[in-house]
């Protein structure tokens, strides 16, 4: 199984204290030794489920891809002014805890965009949380010439996002370009003429779910 290079910090301090609560529980040796041995196990397990990161079969294509595993909650119409400046179709993917966090392009191209932002930490489902809450956003020209703009959004319980992508960058669809920590969002905007293959409701996986074709 391979984990998130990002993860990694979480990961040994999570198994680090898990050596310990077994420590303390084999020095008492009473009853509350099984409880010190299953909040070990519980921690060190959930965190290595949190922080896996399977392969993706990525499809091959003119595509524009999930950039995140979860649930489609939303899709509309908004205004984009910071990269695509006009009309767009916003589609929102929330994770929940036990989805996997690593964020992944969802078009080959040029990266034209970058920026972070600080911000609240609303729920990731807050109709508000793409303007308010801390967030990453990036936009990526494709070579058919057409823009897509995404931003990774941090939620009441995550509290952190970790992304390796700089302006001028060349990218690929499908490929690891960061992590958001313990439940969040990613939005990501195309234009409005856009023929969507989704809906409101479906899951995605990161990498391999196909949102839209680019003519």
């Amino acid at each position: 199984m391979r984990f998130a290079k990002d993860g990694v910090p979480v990961i040994i301090a999570a198994l680090f204290l898990g050596l310990i609560l077994v420590a303390i529980g084999w020095l008492l040796n009473n009853s509350a030794s099984i409880l010190l041995y299953l909040v070990a196990v519980f921690i060190s397990g959930f965190t290595l489920f949190f922080f896996r990161d399977p392969e993706r079969n990525v499809p091959e294509g003119p595509y524009v891809l999930a950039p995140a595993d979860g649930k489609i909650i939303s899709i509309g119409p908004v205004r984009e002014e910071k990269y695509l400046v006009g009309s767009a179709l916003q589609i929102s993917i929330f994770l929940s805890v036990m989805d996997v966090h690593v964020n992944r392009y969802p078009v080959s191209g040029k990266v034209e965009h970058v920026t972070y932002h600080p911000g609240k930490y609303l729920v990731a489902w807050h109709p508000k949380a793409s303007e308010l809450n801390e967030r990453a956003e990036f936009g990526i020209r494709h070579e058919s010439g057409i823009r897509v703009f995404f931003r990774q959004i941090t939620g009441l319980v995550a509290r952190r996002i970790v992304f390796h992508t700089r302006e001028g960058d060349n990218v690929k669809a499908g490929d690891r370009f960061g992590l958001m920590k313990f439940g969040s969002r990613m939005d990501i905007l195309l234009p409005d003429d856009t023929e969507l293959l989704v809906k409101a409701g479906d899951r995605t996986v990161g990498g391999e779910t196909i949102i839209a074709k680019l003519d």
